[in-house]
């Protein structure tokens, strides 16, 4: 009787509120590697700190106002800006860095959960594996802004629906789409998106594509936009190779062949839906859209990387979404498993990482103030997975009030411009693609001929360095050295 009362009750449903309170507990676990890491593993995110670093401080430090420009542009990147101002006013810059990557985590995880409650009262399968895609590659890489507009958007969707027959909708929705593209450019598109397949599902006429029409308040604002907003779209090199590898690439992470398997489960799982009609069409013509949008969209628009990429890890998640099965106990249980074995492997890179970089830091911890650096950053392009240490330079600004070539500073794009080091003395020069293990030659690395000090960071020791340089502190895998800064014609 016993084995028979387990059986009915794996195959019996979960609780509306059951399965709510279950995926809040998830979307919370989903923040275990910001908590159990110090120092945030994401490629770009010292970068960013270090710009963050230079808008809060710049005026009280004489190297900052000497080395960087500051200059503030309305444009649809700038959430993670906005929101650290407060934080880090209250809690210090690094503690507030660290504030904001997990709300991004956290409130992306709920605002998953709140488009399945609004749409279903229920939470099944297609959030629990959903939630996969919170960590998904434009957050390992560091996209805050982007983090931040994604979790705007699902929630503002939510909104959507839950406010169906209200008259003042659309007048709310004009600040809302405003504050989602102030964030980012991309989870305002998101959002776009999902309000036409939503509204294409219940009306297939004309006025589906005049439904998004409060969200078009941006479009005004970018008239009125600085030069940041201005840099023309572009498909980039051998672009075909390209879209063939960000689709190969949509879930990953450390381990490859786990990506690709999670890719191609998730993919025969909504296509399997979609042939059985188990596909909410709420959700699903977005979904498809988006998809069909990251075919066709460019890489590059006004100035932001993997734009088409982030539209296959949002169309992704929004298919997940649309999976509209009512689903037994012991399948809801077994859903999370790709997303809490995933997290965890994620999570355990992400301490062991932590603790390289805290080795790393130990080379600049002994240099003055204000300190002029040209870090080098080896990436092996033919190993998987991300190198978290590309931007490890910037560190030395935050730290050091230093100058240091890891910064994003395209002119027109970024709000930060260098004033000294020369044009090249930013991403992505302060970085090697090393390819089959050729021998690294740093005889001639322009960045060291504008700086005082160079720190290397790489697996394999370099063939040669600058002239003159003496190496004054090493540790494994990285070394300091003390630059004679020859002639420029050496």
């Amino acid at each position: 009787m016993r084995g028979v009362s387990r059986l009915s009750w794996l195959k019996g449903e979960v609780s509306p509120r059951q399965s709510l309170w279950f995926a809040i507990a998830l979307a919370v676990l989903a923040c275990l590697p910001v908590l159990l890491a110090r120092y945030p593993q994401m490629v770009d995110y010292p970068a960013h700190l270090a710009r963050y670093h230079i808008m809060l401080d710049r005026a009280e430090s004489p190297f900052l106002k000497e080395y960087y420009g500051f200059q503030w542009y309305l444009m649809g990147n700038l959430g993670a800006d906005l929101l650290i101002w407060p934080f880090a006013k209250l809690f210090g810059l690094e503690a507030a860095g660290r504030i904001v990557v997990a709300l991004t985590v956290l409130s992306t995880g709920l605002g998953i959960i709140a488009v399945e409650w609004t749409l279903r009262r229920r939470i099944g399968v297609g959030t629990l594996l959903a939630l996969c895609f919170i960590w998904s590659p434009a957050m390992l890489l560091g996209f805050l802004n982007f983090g931040l507009s994604l979790a705007g958007a699902l929630i503002a969707f939510a909104l959507w629906v839950r406010l169906e027959g209200k008259r003042w909708r659309e007048a709310l929705f004009v600040p809302i789409g405003l504050g989602v593209w102030l964030c980012h450019v991309s989870g305002w598109g998101a959002l776009g998106v999902m309000v036409f397949g939503y509204e294409w599902h219940r009306d297939k006429s004309w006025r589906p594509f005049l439904a998004p029409w409060p969200l078009m308040a941006p479009f005004v604002t970018t008239l009125f936009a600085g030069e940041g907003t201005r840099e023309l779209a572009s498909y980039g090199a051998h672009a075909l190779t390209y879209k063939w590898s960000i689709w190969k690439q949509a879930m990953k992470d450390q381990i490859e062949w786990l990506d690709y398997a999670s890719v191609i489960l998730i993919g025969l799982i909504l296509f399997g839906s979609l042939c059985l009609r188990r596909f909410d069409g709420r959700l699903g013509w977005a979904a498809i859209a988006m998809l069909a949008l990251a075919l066709v969209m460019p890489r590059h628009i006004f100035g932001g990387d993997l734009v088409d990429a982030r539209m296959i890890y949002t169309g992704l998640m929004v298919g997940c979404l649309a999976l509209a099965w009512r689903t037994p106990r012991w399948l809801l249980l077994l859903a999370p498993v790709l997303f809490l074995g995933r997290l965890g492997l994620t999570t355990a890179d992400w301490v062991r990482e932590s603790q390289h970089t805290t080795r790393l830091l130990t080379m600049i911890e002994d240099l003055p103030r204000g300190a002029r650096i040209a870090s080098l950053v080896v990436t092996e392009r033919r190993e998987w997975g991300y190198n978290p240490q590309e931007h490890v330079g910037a560190w030395s600004i935050v730290r050091l009030d230093a100058l240091n070539n890891s910064n994003f500073a395209l002119p027109k794009v970024h709000m930060i411009s260098i004033r000294q080091g020369g044009p090249f003395f930013r991403d992505p020069y302060h970085r090697l693609l090393r390819y089959r293990a050729k021998p690294i030659d740093l005889a001639r690395y322009g960045p060291a001929y504008e700086a005082d000090w160079l720190w290397y960071i790489g697996r394999d020791e370099p063939a040669s360095l600058p002239k003159g340089a003496v190496i004054v502190k090493r540790a494994p895998g990285t070394f300091l050295a003390k630059l004679a800064k020859p002639p420029r014609d050496s």
